[in-house]
């Protein structure tokens, strides 16, 4: 009987998670489905280019997938009982509902915004960590006049990109930043000081150590009593992660991620992974994993490479996750790439400018292409599924090698 395999989410983290478990097993030995809500991947680091008006170029999942021995379905994850191994679905166009069984279940639905429960920030403002949001922020700015104020809320990586983005491609727009300590305060001396650089010559304005309480239909009040105009608020001031696992019997943290060990692994059921965004995972200095694109592959990889031998007899992955850089788009012809430490510490080095711009756009084609060929780039060594106690064993044997 195959041993079958779910997998929840086909962002970077899950269609990188099923085309390498396709790469590392054999297709007579486990059925691997990969769940999804939209028909096909979303490049999610580019929704602000897509709310500008850039087209992004398809990826269908069904085409992706062809000849892999991946079975993508288009449905929308409802639930899932941990305890008897299910996941309820719902199809497009189906009255009711469906449970799918598995053995062995990765789950990576993602985040979405977190509004951090400031009024107003639901009813009025946009987001674009997905793409339904980016477009409806593109329909939004696309019928706005000229001199109308556009507000971007959040100081962060998504911030900038998405504040340097609009003011990049409307320039007739008056766009503001407001962000709650410095401006790129994380970032290098040379990072911070090119950041400060393009923002001026944009023409953002920037409100710094800057607390957001209130958005309204066309402003946004701040915690020191004064308000700004704002045609148009953009929210991005971080993610929450989709409320499923909670709901479950899963261990999960404060924030509603999964808590998993080394191997990407469930803490409190062993059947279950959990990567990407959806995974409480710990990375170098014994901090977590941060919520990101960089984060999502390594994570994707040790989930797949630990189920492949776990399931085959063969050696757990033992490589340390760890960071090399931040990559920072400022528009299209600008960037920072932002060196850091293991764990996520800028150091004093630092790309900038048209050069950082191709830097990051490079990296941003390569995950792309990585998701897009799943199976391509992977070293094929499909091992045969072994029975179940025996794989266990081996398990058990190399945890404790």
């Amino acid at each position: 009987m195959q041993h079958r395999i779910i997998v929840l989410g086909a962002g970077y983290a899950g269609a990188t998670a099923a085309g390498r478990l396709a790469k590392r097993l054999r297709r007579e030995d486990v059925a691997i489905t990969l769940v999804n809500a939209e028909p096909d991947f979303v490049e999610r680091v580019r929704m602000h280019q897509l709310a500008v008006g850039q087209d992004l170029r398809p990826r269908p999942l069904s085409k992706m997938f062809a000849g892999t021995g991946v079975e993508p379905k288009l449905a929308k994850v409802t639930g899932i009982d941990v305890d008897r191994r299910t996941v309820t679905v719902r199809e497009p166009n189906s009255a009711g509902e469906r449970e799918l069984t598995y053995d062995s279940l990765v789950y990576a639905l993602g985040s979405s915004w977190n509004t951090q429960g400031v009024p107003g920030t639901a009813a009025h403002a946009h987001e674009i960590a997905g793409r339904p949001g980016a477009l409806r922020l593109r329909e939004r700015l696309a019928r706005l006049e000229a001199g109308q104020p556009v507000v971007v809320v959040g100081g962060g990586l998504t911030g900038l990109e998405a504040v340097t983005e609009i003011a990049e491609f409307r320039p007739d727009l008056d766009v503001t930043l407001a962000a709650r300590g410095e401006l790129g305060d994380w970032l290098s001396p040379k990072g911070r000081g090119h950041l400060r650089k393009v923002c001026a010559e944009l023409g953002i304005t920037v409100h710094e150590n800057t607390a957001v309480t209130g958005v309204e239909a066309d402003r946004v009040a701040t915690a020191d009593g004064t308000s700004v105009p704002a045609a148009v608020t953009v929210w991005t001031t971080g993610f929450a992660v989709h409320p499923i696992a909670r709901a479950t019997a899963l261990e999960v943290s404060d924030t509603g991620q999964i808590v998993v060990d080394a191997t990407m692994r469930s803490v409190s059921h062993p059947d279950v992974y959990a990567i990407g965004d959806a995974a409480m995972a710990m990375g170098p200095g014994d901090k977590p994993l941060r919520m990101s694109c960089a984060s999502a592959a390594p994570a994707a990889w040790r989930a797949a490479d630990s189920i492949a031998a776990r399931l085959t007899g063969g050696k757990l992955p033992n490589t340390p996750p760890r960071y090399f850089n931040q990559c920072i788009s400022l528009g299209r012809k600008e960037g920072v790439i932002q060196y850091v430490t293991a764990d996520d510490r800028s150091v004093r080095a630092a790309l900038t400018g048209r050069l950082a711009a191709v830097y990051k756009e490079l990296v941003c084609r390569g995950a792309a292409w990585a998701v897009a060929n799943p199976t391509l780039g992977v070293p094929s060594r499909r091992r045969v599924v072994r029975a179940g106690q025996q794989a266990q064993e081996a398990a058990t044997a190399n945890a404790e090698a």
